[in-house]
């Protein structure tokens, strides 16, 4: 049995007086300010996280580069793996970002839009190195989806791609794409209930098991952990590889290493 990862999300945008900042929302709205990227980051580093993902949640929306100077200085301060995503729209800005200090690349809104994004970058550097960061929301209108799927009341739904942070609907059924992200040469997939982002109501259950079951990249399970519960129904339940949290662990809500500790008790093999 792999090893499941925990990891802590940051997501990062321009602040008052340019200052980039940590916030949290609720299904990607109502932002809050928790804090500094690079003194958040090292705090992770040392608390036994098990990697790290930046996300500048913006740059995509406001069409700029990723916050390259922020990038460097946090990537300075961990020495676990650490993803990068946002503003991510062509074969450059993967290697500059990579040559800043990210081990890995999250790439979302430039991947839907030009999907053989994702099988040049997997081909100049590594699949290993290219995350398919997907975020979906339910659709009820299931004569429109590919892929149905039902919810945890019996309902049956479809979850539609979106891009620009959450701003655009696709029309792209969010099953089918993984699939087509794996074929293409990503090597994981980060998925993000819009529906559970910042509700602290738990993982998307349905969306993260049917993923996990259509293909065989590890899944980062993202959106709505709210307990160390939920974590491991993320894991069990889900099937996730890894679980993504940030206002559990922003606000310090739940150490780390309690978690590991919750975990490790019920069965699942954290490192500790």
């Amino acid at each position: 049995m792999l090893t499941k990862r925990i990891i802590p999300c940051l997501d990062v945008k321009y602040g008052d007086g340019n200052r980039a900042l940590v916030v949290k929302g609720v299904e990607f709205v109502s932002l809050r300010d928790a804090g500094d990227p690079v003194e958040l980051a090292k705090r992770y580093d040392q608390e036994g996280a098990d990697e790290l993902i930046f996300l500048d949640i913006t740059a995509s929306h406001e069409k700029r580069k990723t916050m390259l100077d922020i990038v460097k200085d946090t990537a300075d301060q961990v020495f676990i793996p650490f993803c990068v995503g946002g503003g991510v729209r062509t074969l450059n800005d993967v290697i500059q970002t990579l040559r800043f200090g990210a081990d890995k690349i999250a790439v979302n809104t430039a991947a839907v839009e030009n999907p053989q994004f994702i099988k040049s970058a997997a081909e100049a550097v590594g699949s290993q190195c290219i995350v398919l960061a997907i975020d979906c929301k339910r659709n009820a209108d299931v004569e429109k989806g590919e892929h149905i799927v039902h919810l945890e009341d019996g309902t049956p739904a479809w979850y539609e791609v979106v891009t620009y942070g959450g701003r655009t609907p696709t029309g792209i059924d969010a099953i089918e794409w993984a699939i087509k992200g794996e074929q293409l040469g990503a090597g994981e997939i980060m998925l993000t209930s819009m529906n559970r982002d910042g509700t602290k109501d738990g993982y998307d259950i349905p969306i993260t098991k049917a993923i996990s079951e259509a293909i065989d990249l590890p899944i980062i399970a993202s959106g709505g952990a709210g307990t160390a519960a939920h974590i491991y129904e993320g894991f069990v339940d889900g099937k996730a590889d890894a679980c993504l949290a940030a206002s559990i662990f922003h606000f310090r809500e739940i150490p780390i290493a309690s978690l590991k500790q919750y975990l490790q008790e019920r069965g699942i093999q954290v490192r500790m």
